[in-house]
């Protein structure tokens, strides 16, 4: 296949994190495509779209850290019934990407459908593929829900639908060295496109006080090193007919001996962690050391009590477990054990769901935003959370708030510019959310 046929493609990412994966996208098209194979498009809630080589969809799984996944766009058309649905997906050359040998799985997601059941809709789609296959070969692919060899994902509006290939297999928030998770972690790519609204750059001291199993820090390490985040992965583009072997060699060759040179080189890395849990920090030990990442500086802390990690102001950047996530660590304001009240069926013994902030987590918030005021001087903080009271329980007021989605879950990112004896007294005005984007849900 020409690899300078230019594709339609649709990168969907947290909502709230457009704008830096678009800035993302052209770097990577800048540094690893052709500059003719690569032209990002138009932003949209959920996503960015771009025109690019069968390489640039390539590079883009690789490379970008914020997206969620990379689709191929393959028709787009009007539909007033499920069977405009099924015309439309039947019409499609199926078998120019796969073969009736690979499993499929479809998805369906819609903004103002008029449908009454998106689940009919997904099995129209599956069915127009299924028989086209069957058709041409004799042969109907089989639906695996759970690994696919092939999905494929179709977007709803008022009155138009829009058919894609997911070139990516699993979603790229799996960087494929994670398995230490603790409870309710933050997804990587989230993770990643917050690092790049804070403008956190390497050489600039960055601390994680409420680090968990290491996924701000993790993330933070692979930029510094130019790690690309999909090294370690395979990609559903693999599994392709189209798959272009020799491109797809050149570009993860590139980025195994850049991997490479990071691990012997022995650069220092201002990326600071704490936790108050033991338990956490060796999570985020053995994750950093799958990912083949040097070993930061972690120190076991209550956040209350910790202290700047470098001579010199930085950014500190906190996912504070409470609210739906987890209470804080299901410890009291002098670190007392607490007994939980509604356990959820997959927290660690010592964390656990609940809707609001109690006393002690209001006490525990208040001497945070003291620690940070007070020892903290000229850095720039910026604290994740679903609870917009955040910055009153803290006494700090913010300088922005920007919406995001950690997967369902609607979440604001604070930004305090850190000046002693700062008090922040007004709540935080609600914003609406955006609309989902296709593949952006996972």
């Amino acid at each position: 296949m020409a690899t300078t046929f230019l594709f339609d493609w649709f990168v969907p990412c947290p909502r709230g994190l457009e704008a830096p994966l678009a800035a993302e996208l052209g770097e990577i098209g800048a540094k690893h495509v052709d500059g003719s194979q690569f032209r990002t498009g138009k932003e949209v809630p959920g996503g960015v779209h771009f025109r690019g080589s069968w390489a640039a969809g390539m590079a883009a799984n690789l490379h970008s850290r914020i997206a969620s996944r990379v689709l191929l766009k393959l028709a787009q058309g009007p539909y007033r019934s499920e069977h405009d649905i099924y015309e439309l997906a039947y019409q499609q050359q199926w078998e120019k990407w796969f073969s009736p040998n690979e499993t499929i799985r479809v998805d369906i997601t819609a903004i103002k459908s008029p449908l009454r059941s998106l689940e009919f809709a997904t099995l129209r789609v599956k069915d127009a593929v299924c028989d086209r296959l069957r058709e041409l070969t004799g042969n109907r692919p089989s639906v695996d829900t759970a690994q696919p060899d092939v999905r494929v994902f179709a977007f709803l509006t008022l009155n138009e639908c829009t058919l894609y290939l997911d070139t990516s297999g699993d979603p790229l928030f799996k960087r494929g060295w994670r398995l230490d998770k603790g409870a309710a972690p933050l997804r990587e790519n989230l993770a990643a496109g917050i690092l790049r609204l804070t403008g956190w750059t390497p050489g600039t001291a960055l601390y994680d006080p409420m680090c968990g199993s290491g996924t701000f820090l993790a993330e933070a390490a692979q930029v510094a090193l130019n790690i690309a985040p999909g090294v370690e992965r395979r990609f559903g583009f693999e599994k392709l007919k189209q798959y272009d072997v020799n491109a797809w060699q050149k570009l993860k060759g590139a980025a195994v001996d850049a991997k490479r040179a990071a691990q012997s080189s022995r650069a220092d890395i201002q990326i600071y962690g704490s936790d108050i849990s033991g338990d956490m920090l060796d999570k985020a030990y053995s994750n950093l050391e799958r990912a083949g990442l040097p070993e930061l500086s972690l120190k076991q802390i209550d956040a209350r009590h910790m202290t700047p990690p470098s001579d010199t102001p930085g950014i500190l950047v906190a996912n504070p477990p409470y609210g739906e996530r987890i209470e804080v660590r299901g410890r009291g304001p002098r670190g007392e054990l607490r007994e939980p009240k509604n356990r959820g069926h997959d927290e660690d013994e010592d964390a656990f769901i609940r809707a609001q902030p109690d006393p002690a987590d209001q006490e525990f918030f208040i001497s945070f935003g003291n620690a940070m005021k007070q020892r903290f001087p000229g850095w720039r903080a910026y604290v994740l959370t679903s609870d917009r009271k955040l910055p009153g329980l803290l006494r700090l007021r913010e300088s922005t708030k920007t919406p995001l989605f950690n997967g369902a879950l609607e979440c604001r990112l604070f930004r305090f510019d850190l000046i002693a004896g700062s008090v922040r007294n007004r709540p935080a005005a609600a914003e609406p959310a955006a609309d989902q984007a296709p593949g952006a849900k996972e």
